[in-house]
């Protein structure tokens, strides 16, 4: 292993091993090594003979803004913010139509929406999921892997931890080298990164290239917390009453992935008031019959465990309200003795008895019998075997055999290494990073990072994922259904790349395998389009799909719940049209009595003919009013100026799609009067209490209006 201190240095040790021909794997998210990346770009960017190719997916960006007042606002937030990250160099040419010809970039995700008018980038798509993105990286000839990683110490010696991203990078270094000498895997350190356990832990032989370069030092790219409507707070409090205890969960990111685990925050701390919001919203188990059947809304006693792609931020404040507090461990006897509750997690004195009578052990113990005892926490860490004889702590000698009279003494308390979750990668705010950093050990240890491979899918490890997989609920978010259970999650009808598969595909397929799991997809039943006119997300037909009809199962709006696995495509079809918008029920219950896939005899059920926001809205402001449901459940990046402000440019720019009311509103700010004292700090923050031009001015009439009219 090489070990440089600078990174031009590194790059031409990596130049010197690769040549002219580099095909580069970097993970997706935040464990980009940018110095390295931004370093090799340039040199490929200045010598066209140097063919640089690179292989990623979600590319971060600091936020820009596209207007004049979007960028006022977002300047002093992101150098809050993000501090000192660099920016890739290779994100700032894509978007900018810069890219030069002698360099390639193939993503398999896109920030959502991001790329939807970039020819390139749709051009350099690569559709996979995410247990064949490595497959699919070493298919493309990757012969350099790089990414940040820190730095720490096991037992006395030093190690290296992946940190937020042991997903593919693991499996893409070991199967690459076994296909050519000429491949280097490189490690940037950056000590802004949480030290993780599990599979992020390697040996500096992991390692071609070891760059620790001081001047490289980064924040790691901290995006903010967002608020949660009121639509996604009906779809979480839905999507709540569908987990169960003594289960599994798997959670996408966002707002909506909040709003569930504020959810279920609710139902665990305040659960009569839980059970007092469900019933002020109509959702029982009358209503929605897979709440009994395999849903809960009683409080956590055993807790949920969690093996998900990513482990997002909203699974801190899980384990924060010890609902995330189910530990689940890498051995299929223990696990399965635990699942039938033959064992506790509490050492019992007749464990070894179980453990032997599982053919777990022998009676008379070996070395190897004793090595998983304890690296389980069932014997003491400290006992030792010799020649059939244990050693204990106290230096007292007794046979190593299950039944000596004496044996007790090298119990231990209880169960060790176990793990509350496990992840495959990470990424959240400021705050969520520093939370991972001030767990003590022990408990970053609850926090097991592993490959991909491993989380997504049941392959070569079915045995113990279906024991730690117990009441599995696959938690992810979409962008359409179609009446006959298809949804679009990734992708237009018109061949548009909005985001990407990612794990979603994985985690449904999954839930169908699994005997108690069941896969939700959480669905924003409607939406504005481009002239600002309400659409149903629920329709029809749609001309892209991520998740087929045969995998359909649970579908959740903010109306409702529709359980579509087992159903008839008429069943499917009513269950759909039950939960979505009734702006939109008569088109939809028209066309598929025309398709002749509902009975012409058919009239939706009236306790369903309501579903408009104003039948929850004035339901949720009361609630709001006694502190449940507040905008950002679990702390806001943004100041109070600033919450204020945003507010009023969103409004601003949502009524931009509305013609006359703009024009309207432009004209009136114009002639609108000078600045309310209250509002003058709200102007000195976007730097225009004082302006210079016509320009200048139109933008502080403007804000001044929407103060005025939206505070």
């Amino acid at each position: 292993m090489i070990k440089s201190n600078k990174v031009k240095d590194a790059v031409d040790e990596a130049l010197k091993i690769l040549g002219n021909e580099i095909v580069l794997g970097t993970p997706l998210g935040a464990g980009k090594a940018n110095g390295f990346i931004n370093e090799i770009y340039r040199r490929a960017k200045a010598n066209a003979k140097i063919k640089l190719t690179i292989l990623t997916a979600l590319t971060l960006e600091k936020p820009k803004g596209s207007s004049e007042l979007e960028k006022r606002f977002l300047g002093p937030f992101v150098k809050r913010l993000f501090g000192n990250y660099p920016d890739l160099d290779y994100e700032l040419d894509r978007t900018t139509g810069k890219t030069p010809s002698n360099i390639e970039i193939i993503e398999f995700y896109f920030p959502p929406g991001k790329y939807l008018n970039n020819s390139k980038a749709q051009q350099n798509y690569l559709s996979t999921n995410y247990t064949h993105a490595a497959r699919d990286v070493l298919s493309r000839g990757v012969n350099l892997v790089c990414q940040q990683v820190c730095s720490g110490e096991i037992n006395g010696s030093q190690v290296y931890s992946l940190s937020c991203n042991p997903d593919i990078t693991i499996d893409i270094a070991k199967e690459m080298r076994t296909k050519s000498d000429k491949v280097c895997v490189v490690g940037q350190i950056n000590p802004d990164l949480p030290f993780m356990y599990g599979e992020s832990i390697v040996g500096k032989e992991f390692f071609d290239i070891l760059l620790d370069d001081e001047e490289q030092y980064f924040d790691v790219f901290a995006p903010p917390k967002m608020s949660v409507s009121d639509a996604d707070y009906m779809i979480g409090v839905h999507a709540s009453t569908l987990v169960k205890d003594d289960g599994e969960i798997q959670i996408g990111i966002g707002s909506l992935g909040d709003a569930l685990v504020y959810s279920l925050c609710l139902r665990e701390n305040q659960n009569k008031k839980y059970r007092e919001v469900l019933g002020a919203f109509n959702i029982s188990k009358d209503v929605f019959p897979i709440i009994e059947k395999d849903g809960s809304t009683s409080v956590f006693t055993k807790g949920l465990f969690a093996a998900t792609e990513m482990f997002v931020d909203s699974f801190a404040e899980l384990y924060k309200a010890k609902i995330l507090k189910k530990k689940c461990y890498d051995n299929i006897i223990l696990q399965r003795l635990l699942n039938e509750g033959q064992i506790k997690e509490k050492v019992s004195s007749d464990i070894l008895k179980i453990l032997n009578h599982e053919h777990a052990i022998l009676k008379n113990l070996t070395e190897g019998d004793v090595q998983f005892l304890k690296e389980f926490g069932i014997f003491k860490p400290s006992i030792e075997i010799k020649d059939g004889v244990l050693i204990l702590p106290n230096g007292k000698q007794i046979k190593a055999h299950i039944e000596d009279p004496e044996i007790h003494l090298a119990l231990g308390d209880e169960l060790r290494n176990g793990a509350v979750a496990h992840a495959g990668f990470f990424l959240g705010p400021r705050s969520f990073y520093q939370f991972l950093k001030d767990l003590p050990i022990k408990e970053r240890k609850l926090i097991r990072m592993k490959k991909i491979s491993q989380i997504n899918q049941l392959y070569g490890h079915e045995e113990i994922d279906r024991l730690q997989r117990k009441n599995g609920r696959f938690i992810n978010t979409c962008m359409i259904v179609s009446l006959n259970g298809a949804a679009s999650s990734d992708a237009l009808e018109n061949l548009g790349q909005v985001s990407g598969v990612g794990g979603q595909y994985n985690f449904v397929a999954m839930a169908h395998e699994l005997p108690d799991a069941r896969s939700v997809l959480q669905l924003r039943s409607w939406r504005y389009n481009k002239k600002g006119k309400a659409i149903s997300n629920i329709v029809f037909n749609y001309g892209n799909c991520t998740t087929p009809r045969h995998l359909r199962d649970v579908v959740v709006t903010e109306y409702g719940i529709a359980d579509l696995r087992g159903k008839t495509d008429e069943e499917v079809a009513i269950e759909l049209i039950k939960i979505s918008d009734s702006r939109f029920q008569n088109e939809l219950l028209t066309k598929a009595k025309k398709a002749l896939k509902i009975r012409a005899s058919y009239k939706l059920p009236d306790r369903f003919k309501s579903n408009f926001p104003a039948s929850y809205s004035a339901v949720l402001k009361t609630l709001k009013q006694d502190g449940l449901f507040p905008a950002f459940p679990f702390g806001s990046d943004f100041t109070e100026e600033e919450l204020k402000i945003g507010k009023v440019l969103k409004a601003i720019k949502s009524l931009n799609k509305k013609k006359i009311l703009f024009t309207k509103f432009i004209w009136s700010a114009i002639w609108s009067g000078t600045c309310p004292p209250r509002f003058i700090p709200l102007l000195e923050r976007m730097d225009l209490h004082k302006t210079k031009g016509l320009k200048q001015k139109l933008y502080q009439k403007l804000l001044i209006k929407g103060f005025v009219t939206y505070l």
